[in-house]
């Protein structure tokens, strides 16, 4: 959704149950699903663990639990819904969530969320893991984001990350669409 800042920071979250439950999946779990990988160029060097993704145009848009539901919607949930609870209209959907790993080398290359429904969704960030080597660029600006903490990232804009570092960055992302945008969908 293009709001009105690059990065808008939404406080602490309590992301350690999430944090030890991502950290302690099985490598398998993160190649198990490819698709982003293969349909968003920009995504090649990154692994997902999606838990819920929308397919479709957007007014025939189908949400649908992935096979990451099952590993971690149980400390994913509760930060989903605290965070959505601090700022947002309540009934709306999360038509996207996931654990994204961007390898240690990797990089994300510059781009905008193009699919209608970022137009109208909040997309929200919680760092899992992070490095000083790790720069995350919105509009052509840094910013650094911190475990403990949640963001919302302006998709409309462009965006890219590089990860400098040996280690990996893993971010969880999920989306938010509020009730009076639904409509805007159809």
């Amino acid at each position: 959704m293009d709001i009105d800042t690059p990065l808008k920071p939404l406080g602490e979250v309590q992301v350690e149950p999430l944090r030890q439950a991502i950290l302690d999946l099985e490598e398998a779990a993160w190649i198990a699903n490819q698709q982003r990988q293969i349909d968003y160029d920009v995504h090649r060097q990154t692994q997902s663990i999606v838990l819920v993704f929308c397919d479709g145009p957007a007014k025939d848009l189908v949400v649908s639990k992935q096979e990451g539901w099952d590993l971690l919607s149980e400390t994913a949930v509760p930060v989903m819904h605290d965070l959505i609870g601090r700022g947002y209209p309540a009934g709306g959907t999360i038509i996207r969530a996931m654990a994204a790993k961007l390898l240690g080398g990797g990089r994300i290359n510059p781009h905008f969320d193009s699919h209608p429904t970022f137009r109208h969704s909040h997309r929200i960030h919680v760092p899992i893991t992070t490095n000083n080597r790790v720069r995350f660029m919105i509009d052509g600006r840094p910013y650094r984001m911190k475990v403990g903490e949640a963001y919302e990232i302006n998709n409309q804009k462009t965006h890219s990350v590089i990860n400098s570092a040996a280690e990996d960055r893993i971010t969880f992302i999920f989306d938010y669409l509020p009730p009076d945008r639904i409509s805007a969908l159809t």
